[in-house]
């Protein structure tokens, strides 16, 4: 693979040189040359009365997102989010090591310190990344973001924008362009009109050469939208807070009219934008890191890696060579641990409740939502007995180090796929069934595909409610490399699954005369677990997951051995 690479690489390499030179500056806007200073309010968000203009006058606000939006004062979790996520541990590694000197650089107000910080942070983390396939912006950011969005700001924003953010709201930021329009645009739903003051990553032959396009370029498109939008007669407003040093020294604050400062005291008790009036649902990210890497988490990650490494091999060995009962204790004792609410369902009718298969006994059909890949492995540790996993996709890896056995692959045929599960439960199998057909995040179930209401017959489906806690890694992802999801999990310094039985849900109507249809029966199976752990339904879908973070339908090749192989 490496070989591949040297073409591109010998070409960006030149590119580089040539982005680096310098270039004669641009002169700067008509409408911001000679402008006066503007007036700076150390106060609150502009009141409603100054955004809303006087007679025909209408008042364009300009919100700093980095220093007035977030709360958090440093951009240096966000680079490294990219860093890390859409590049690897080495790049994380020397981005982390470059902190004391964006550090220094940040301190320096003077000579424009904390814009060369940005920059620096934009080199490491974008240089040699390939621009057509990064969706970090969109499948990885926005979670982080979202849960740094100050209430008031976006109420603020809101205001000047009578309500649905329209076009009299420009946002700035000092972050790429790339970075923080899709959070922007498809979360704040910020629409198309809106000014996004950004900066663009420069490229070269397909890749990310690192450098930033120059303040002009975005400052000179936001300050047109405004001018152009009240005919040069509207006045300008900026919001910014007190430690963006950035925005108020940059161009784009100067051709504001006022500006409001937010005291950092003042900014403290601000509240975080609740999940529940999140503008768009956060149903799907993506990404390895399950916190958010500021410097210190950075560091602790770094220290903990080796080690977690190690206990994630001496995790699976455990596992893999001892009865569920004793591995399960030593596990605990390592952090890994699991806990069953409730009680254990009732054997069901013309079933002793023995572990084995045996004829004259029909197979139980487990229905659960979908966390991460090891959820029928919990599964079977609750119930302490072996159990049959169906999926449509899963890496050899992962079927390799199975404690429960091969799973049984599904080829997304209808007929083909319900023949296959009814076979291993006429067998006397308890069958464990993920209905979502993707692994989710967030607190919501996708849409729960019927076939396995069809199939539940006289014993019909136990429902099983699934949650999990993980402290440092997800042990899911949508583009990365599936053959380490269940390392990552394992490597965690503490990790908990909760596994709840539901009352058994009847299926015999829809096998027998059709009186309930198999999605009426998958719905309120889907219903029951939602209840039980708190989430929201959906109608969404694995289609619709990928297709929002990777950028494809999320089909896979059907397997070339027979789904039915045992």
């Amino acid at each position: 693979m490496a070989w591949k690479m040297l073409p591109a690489a010998s070409k960006l390499f030149p590119a580089l040189v040539r982005a680096g030179k310098t270039t004669p500056p641009r002169p700067p806007p008509p409408a911001a040359r000679n402008s006066p200073s503007p007036t700076v309010h150390r106060h609150a968000p502009p009141p409603a009365a100054r955004l809303a203009g006087a007679g025909t006058t209408t008042t364009t606000l300009v919100v700093d997102v980095d220093g007035g939006l977030l709360l958090s004062r440093s951009l240096f979790p966000y680079f490294m989010l990219v860093a890390l996520e859409a590049g690897c541990f080495l790049r994380a590694l020397a981005l982390l090591l470059l902190y004391p000197a964006i550090r220094c650089c940040r301190r320096c107000r003077l000579g424009g310190g904390g814009d060369l910080a940005v920059r620096a942070m934009a080199a490491v983390a974008f240089c040699g990344l390939r621009a057509r396939t990064f969706r970090a912006g969109r499948a990885v950011l926005p979670r982080w973001l979202l849960e740094d969005v100050a209430a008031e700001a976006l109420d603020a924003a809101r205001r000047a924008g009578d309500g649905d953010l329209e076009s009299r709201v420009v946002w700035a930021s000092a972050m790429p362009r790339v970075m923080v329009e899709p959070f922007l645009r498809e979360y704040l739903q910020v629409p198309a009109p809106a000014a996004v003051a950004a900066r663009e990553m420069k490229t070269a032959w397909g890749f990310y050469t690192g450098l930033m396009e120059r303040d002009e370029d975005c400052e000179a498109m936001a300050l047109m939208t405004a001018s152009a939008r009240e005919g040069g007669g509207g006045d300008v407003v900026g919001f910014s807070g007190a430690g963006s040093v950035e925005f108020l020294s940059s161009r784009l604050a100067s051709i504001c009219k006022e500006v409001y400062v937010v005291s950092a005291e003042e900014q403290s008790k601000w509240r975080r934008l609740a999940r529940r009036d999140y503008p768009t649902p956060l149903v799907f990210h993506d990404g390895r890191l399950a916190f958010l890497p500021t410097p210190l988490n950075t560091v602790a990650m770094f220290t903990w890696l080796p080690l977690g490494a190690a206990l994630a091999v001496l995790r699976l060995a455990v596992a893999l060579a001892l009865p569920y009962r004793v591995a399960t204790a030593l596990l605990a004792a390592t952090g890994q641990s699991w806990r069953l609410r409730g009680s254990l369902p009732v054997p069901p009718p013309g079933n002793g409740g023995g572990g084995g298969s045996s004829a004259g006994s029909a197979g139980q059909l487990y229905a659960c939502n979908h966390r991460t890949l090891i959820d029928p492995v919990y599964v079977s540790i609750a119930l302490n007995r072996p159990v049959r996993a169906v999926s449509y996709s899963l890496s050899r890896v992962s079927d390799l180090i199975s404690p429960i056995g091969a799973t049984v692959r599904l080829a997304r045929d209808r007929a083909r796929d319900g023949a296959v599960m009814a076979r291993l439960l006429a067998r006397g199998d308890s069958v464990v069934v993920c209905p979502e057909g993707t692994t989710c995040r967030e607190p919501y179930l996708l849409r729960f595909s019927p076939l396995f209401a069809e199939l539940g017959g006289a014993a019909g489906v136990v429902p099983v409610a699934l949650a999990v806690d993980t402290s440092m890694f997800y042990g899911t992802t949508a583009s990365g490399w599936k053959a380490v999801d269940p390392f990552y999990y394992l490597s965690n310094p503490r990790a908990c699954y909760t596994v709840q039985f539901l009352d058994r849900v009847d299926t015999a109507d829809v096998v027998s005369d059709g009186k309930a249809t198999s999605a009426d029966v998958a719905n309120r199976v889907q219903r029951l677990i939602a209840e039980a752990l708190g989430y929201e339904c959906t109608m969404l879908t694995r289609k619709d997951k990928y297709l929002m973070l990777v950028g494809n339908d999320g089909a896979v090749a059907a397997p070339r051995r027979a789904a039915n192989k045992k």
